[in-house]
């Protein structure tokens, strides 16, 4: 199914409600903007939350948005910002970005979606997408054209905020030059710079379309879970939120200092034919875009003074409550089987090799008898390694600091796009975002699926607690007992998830941060 034509059949399988919405036009910072209805929902595409970082901003912390004379039409999504598509085939591809059209560097906008009435004080969801921090955008977190994105949960009753940060090199380059100009004495963290912009202007213009300010909850997936879990480490994001959502991804397992990712950006400048950081601003972005980077936030003593890790363990973090998890095969879509050892011989090598005087353990956390059963396991260690320990660690580290989380896991196999790919990662945004119905491929069983996971959600943005009533109890996490909610053809309370796997990789992440 197409993008279009997968917005215009959730907007058809919505049935709309009279509200008293907002107005027409809002006054934001900037000036004033204009919206546009969708199936019974305002929506305002392409809001500035900060000056364009082209030129020489950038590299820099975002600026102030730069004021527009008469009514804005915000009827359109922002540029996407600047990256490299996909690869061709992968789940993920996003149809607004080719190599053709790699986006923009002017691309700090965010969106929203509403059906409260001027004066309300709803709840307020935003989104962060995903992307490996190098690809997507606030415009399609569920495949579509966006023109419904935020529709179904503003229908349940919460503003919906997404919003777009810079990817790759554009937002996470540190360089000693960048370091030297910045009065913080930091680089490298600019995309999470612009997660905290775009909250402070949530904080000053959520209330125009109905949303209370003082209610505002940050959720995102893949990448934007790893945002998601630094805005909660980083001071800077101090009363811009009051709850968080953590789907499929952490930042607990380590953090480079800024020394390392300054070296990197001496590398990276090096390779891209500059020697100065004139001269890097002057590259054109199709240069700095195909020039190899690895990204990725350090403890720059600005963002982040310390390890997302520490500062978590020192209850530095801020302690409002959480929900997390991941799927039940998350790197199905991720692995690359047909590079796994075929053999148990080299099998064998490959797996000694990395756990060392730890691969007893590890045989006996994932086993492995014949040569059907390799590729099982190395996907099986992949979802866990990247994925659900660094669930459970957030959820320990918070409860351990004295607030509530919630852990879950999801199960439930999509019919669609490709049912051999299981539970499989971002396979659950669709359901969370409550957009299942408009799937040519749902069953009853997605759409309550859908209906109910949503609602966990909204719930929680509401008051900080999932349940409500109709749905099945999500008892808080304890390290005790360990409760978590499975998504799957059945909602229900379950204990210990994978326990002796992730408490063999817990073991062993703690012997390699102890031998460092």
């Amino acid at each position: 199914m197409s993008r279009r034509l997968f917005g215009l059949a959730l907007a058809l399988a919505t049935v709309p409600f009279v509200t008293s919405a907002v107005p027409d036009t809002v006054t934001v910072d900037g000036g004033q903007i204009s919206g546009t209805a969708v199936s019974g929902v305002r929506a305002f595409r392409g809001i500035p939350f900060a000056a364009p970082p082209v030129g020489n901003l950038r590299w820099k912390a975002p600026q102030p948005v730069v004021p527009w004379p008469g009514v804005r039409a915000a009827h359109g999504f922002g540029a996407w910002c600047t990256q490299e598509p996909f690869p061709a085939g992968s789940p993920y591809a996003s149809a607004g970005v080719t190599e053709d059209k790699p986006g923009s560097e002017d691309c700090l906008y965010l969106n929203v979606w509403t059906a409260a009435s001027a004066g309300d004080k709803r709840p307020v969801m935003v989104w962060i997408h995903g992307g490996a921090w190098t690809r997507g955008s606030g415009a399609a977190p569920i495949d579509d054209d966006g023109d419904s994105v935020g529709v179904g949960l503003a229908r349940k009753g919460v503003v919906i905020v997404t919003t777009n940060y810079r990817l790759g090199v554009f937002g996470f380059l540190a360089h000693p030059e960048l370091t030297a100009e910045s009065a913080r004495h930091a680089s490298g963290n600019y995309a999470i710079l612009d997660h905290v912009a775009a909250l402070k202007w949530v904080q000053q213009n959520i209330a125009a379309f109905g949303g209370d300010p003082a209610r505002v909850t940050i959720f995102g997936e893949s990448a934007g879970s790893w945002s998601v879990n630094a805005l909660q480490a980083t001071p800077l994001a101090k009363g811009l939120f009051h709850r968080a959502i953590g789907q499929s991804g952490g930042q607990l397992a380590s953090t480079a200092p800024l020394v390392t990712t300054e070296e990197a950006g001496v590398g990276f400048a090096k390779a891209a034919g500059a020697d100065s950081l004139a001269a890097l601003r002057a590259l054109p972005a199709g240069k700095v875009l195909t020039t190899p980077f690895r990204t990725g936030v350090n403890v720059d003593g600005y963002v982040l003074p310390d390890t997302i890790r520490n500062l978590f363990a020192q209850t530095k973090h801020h302690n409002v409550p959480v929900l997390v998890g991941s799927n039940a095969n998350e790197w199905t879509t991720l692995g690359n089987p047909a590079q796994y050892p075929k053999t148990m011989d080299a099998y064998r090598q490959r797996v000694e090799k990395q756990y060392g005087d730890s691969v007893r353990d590890y045989d006996a956390a994932y086993p492995v008898k014949t040569d059907a059963d390799i590729a099982g396991a190395l996907l099986a260690v992949g979802r866990d390694t990247w994925f659900t320990l660094e669930m459970r660690t957030w959820a320990r580290m918070v409860t351990a600091g004295g607030t509530t989380a919630f852990l879950y896991q999801f199960t439930r196999v999509p019919p669609g796009p490709n049912p051999a790919w299981g539970a499989y990662h971002a396979a659950e945004i669709q359901y969370a975002f409550h957009s299942v119905g408009a799937r040519p491929w749902a069953t009853d069983v997605d759409r309550r699926l859908s209906d109910q996971m949503s609602s966990y959600w909204v719930n929680f943005a509401t008051t900080g607690d999932p349940n409500g009533t109709g749905l099945p109890k999500w008892t808080a996490y304890d390290p005790n007992t360990e409760p978590y909610l499975e998504f799957g053809d059945m909602v229900q309370i379950k204990n210990h998830l994978l326990k002796p796997q992730l408490d063999f990789l817990e073991r062993f992440q703690q012997r390699r941060q102890d031998a460092r």
